[in-house]
């Protein structure tokens, strides 16, 4: 394979990043896996930058907002996730500080409910301690598994 001149790379991650949001990370890396040289890599995502083809934080609104919302993920997950796409705490902290421990509550509850009746367990701690585990694997917050498990009474006004 030939190697990608700085221009090509330009074009073609402009278009990838007309298409659909990515980051800084998968920019990076994807210049990597083509053999660029570091200071073209630098030169591209600063110009793609400028020119507001790629943004980290508006990456980060959408990602964290889709990842609870549709992967029904926790914070930890999602923080993990933005951590492993090279993104700064700095960009991603704030946004996911901005998201409400009920909308976090509004997607575990119906995961717990769903979970519990195929949960095999000889009494309720046991029961609970699964489901907990359950629950710290899809990255919520000690605090919010407690709440859902302790108050799933406590129903959404949608349902």
């Amino acid at each position: 394979m030939k190697p990608i001149t700085e221009e090509e790379a330009l074009l073609k991650l402009g278009a990838m990043c007309a298409s659909a949001e990515h980051c800084t990370g998968e920019l990076r890396a994807k210049m990597a896996r083509w053999g660029m040289e570091e200071e073209a890599r630098e030169r591209i995502i600063r110009r793609l930058t400028d020119e507001k083809y790629v943004d980290d934080a508006r990456y980060c609104r959408f990602f964290v907002r889709d990842k609870i919302r549709y992967n029904k993920w926790g914070r930890r997950k999602v923080e993990q996730a933005l951590w492993q796409k090279q993104i700064p705490k700095e960009v991603y902290g704030p946004v996911l500080d901005a998201v409400p421990d009920a909308d976090y509550m509004e997607v575990l509850r119906p995961l717990l409910r769903q979970k519990e009746p195929t949960i095999k367990a000889r009494n309720d701690y046991e029961r609970g301690m699964k489901l907990l585990q359950f629950a710290l694997g899809r990255g919520f917050d000690m605090n919010i598994i407690r709440q859902c498990i302790d108050e799933p009474e406590a129903e959404d006004e949608d349902d």
